[in-house]
């Protein structure tokens, strides 16, 4: 039997979730799971931090939805607590990990200009090239500061308007535009020698509004 899809607006859901609706805050989060999982698998770098991050950031919007003031969309609200639990996971593992990057973190969300380089590539040989090189974009994204992944996962990846990743992350406008602009520095750095940079370079589009 089909589930009738709830048309409830966010901002109903989670009104409806204070006024002690049982479901309506399920219904909310997996409306927007997929992106808020690959906000949080971007910027931690591995699934186990994403995962921690993700419970502990849906436990604080479910017990603390009284914080939402109306001021932002409610999904802007969910990125901004999802991206500081991730931080926050990633300040308590300073020592990085050796663990191999997973193979699926390209499969979420993967709209960064240098990962757009590779998306059209479907022949096995062409598609293994392809993982390899996403591998090596995400090894570099893991060497930045985490504000700067943050910002970078959610501009270049996510494809979020700067204005309002500003609300995402509660900091100004210039602050984002200073984070991606060092981030971008930073991997241009990294990758260097990758080839990977002449063909990501065409396909950025300028800075978004």
């Amino acid at each position: 039997m089909t589930v009738p899809r709830d048309e409830r607006s966010d901002a109903d859901l989670l009104a409806a979730h204070r006024d002690g609706d049982e479901q309506a805050f399920g219904v909310l989060f997996t409306r927007h799971r997929d992106r808020l999982w690959a906000v949080a698998l971007r910027t931690t770098g591995n699934p186990e931090d994403a995962a921690d991050a993700l419970q502990d950031a849906l436990v604080s919007a479910f017990t603390r939805s009284d914080g939402f003031r109306g001021d932002s969309a409610v999904t802007t609200w969910l990125h901004r607590i999802v991206v500081n639990a991730a931080l926050d996971r990633l300040r308590r593992n300073k020592v990085r990990r050796a663990d191999p990057l997973p193979d699926d973190l390209d499969d979420l969300a993967a709209r960064g200009a240098v990962l757009a380089a590779t998306a059209g590539d479907t022949e096995p040989e062409a598609g293994a090239v392809a993982a390899e090189r996403r591998r090596t974009v995400l090894g570099a994204l893991e060497q930045l500061a985490p504000e700067q992944r943050a910002a970078l996962v959610l501009v270049d990846m996510e494809g979020y308007p700067v204005a309002e990743v500003a609300q995402m992350l509660d900091c100004p406008v210039g602050t984002v535009k200073s984070r991606c602009a060092r981030g971008r520095t930073r991997l241009a750095e990294l990758l260097r020698g990758t080839g990977l940079l002449d063909g990501a370079s065409h396909q950025r589009g300028g800075e978004q509004p």
